[in-house]
């Protein structure tokens, strides 16, 4: 059973968001990871990247597949991460130590499609 962390938003496509005022950190959950694999590859989106929720802000590559990674809300890449792609194993042993950008939300109501950890925990059984 993948781990899922209290006190986060989840989307559908398995990206967890971390809030903190108007900015919103994302990365991918232990479900993502899981079912990717050894990852190989990991690089986030560009800083000034102005993005809408369903956008992509980053991809994932790993032995078996590549997967783009989609923003679950709208507005403006202010940090990333470049040191990804040097060490993307990060990703597999901390999902969610390990972030991929922090995104200042334009539309904070979006937050209120995500689902939050119980709701994400049983979206996830039936995934699997």
């Amino acid at each position: 059973m993948a781990l899922v962390k209290e006190g986060l938003y989840y989307s559908k496509s398995h990206e967890w968001v971390e809030v903190e005022g108007d900015s919103a950190r994302i990365g991918i959950s232990d479900f993502a990871q899981n079912e990717l694999g050894d990852l190989v590859f990991a690089e986030a989106g560009p800083v000034g990247k102005v993005v809408s929720a369903g956008q992509v802000i980053g991809v994932v590559e790993s032995v078996k597949m590549a997967s783009d990674l989609f923003s679950p809300i709208s507005g403006e890449i202010i940090a990333n991460r470049p040191d990804l792609g040097d060490q993307p194993e990060m990703i597999n042993s901390d999902p969610y130590g390990v972030w991929f950008v922090t995104i200042r939300m334009s539309n904070p109501a979006e937050l209120d499609a995500l689902m939050d950890a119980p709701a994400y925990e049983a979206f996830c059984q039936t995934e699997g």
